[in-house]
């Protein structure tokens, strides 16, 4: 004999034990609601939370059965066509990703300096406008030569002279 065998003649040599009273009645007037097919009346001790808490779970599953019986009938003739659907969605986001300048994310950045041409054709644009104007004509801007260091106290000439 096998071991199930062995442990189905051991069950049938025991006596059946008995269900204790309370459990009966919990376990047939369970029955006979499910049975009748409406729900079991409220629990007079029960509080509001807990009852508002059970709707709300009945409900949540209610309308997840719904919805999910809903979908695969939507998704179920062609479920290869909807997973192609979404790999092309997926391709789509990685090329997009993919093609974006990366200067696009980054912070502002100083503009780069006018170029010598733009620089010519602004000072001209200035020398126009002050004609037009009446103004005398303004001369050509020279670099300007830095001015040479002066000491900043005279404890530094002090200093030198002993």
């Amino acid at each position: 004999m096998n071991s199930e065998d062995q442990f189905e003649s051991r069950l049938r040599q025991q006596p059946p034990r008995s269900l204790p009273p309370g459990w009966r009645q919990e376990i047939l007037s369970a029955a006979r609601q499910a049975a009748s097919g409406r729900a079991p009346a409220p629990n007079p001790r029960r509080s509001a939370l807990s009852a508002f808490i059970s709707y709300l779970s009945t409900l949540n599953s209610r309308l997840s059965t719904v919805f999910n019986s809903r979908l695969s009938t939507a998704f179920w003739p062609h479920p290869a066509a909807w997973a192609g659907l979404a790999a092309a969605w997926l391709l789509i986001a990685g090329l997009d990703f993919a093609a974006s300048e990366p200067s696009a994310y980054t912070v502002a950045r100083r503009p780069p300096p006018p170029s010598p041409q733009l620089r010519e054709l602004l000072r001209q644009q200035d020398l126009m406008l002050a004609e037009l104007i009446g103004l005398p004509g303004k001369p050509a801007a020279q670099p300007a030569t830095p001015p040479v260091p002066q000491p900043r106290s005279q404890r530094g000439e002090e200093s030198m002279h002993t």
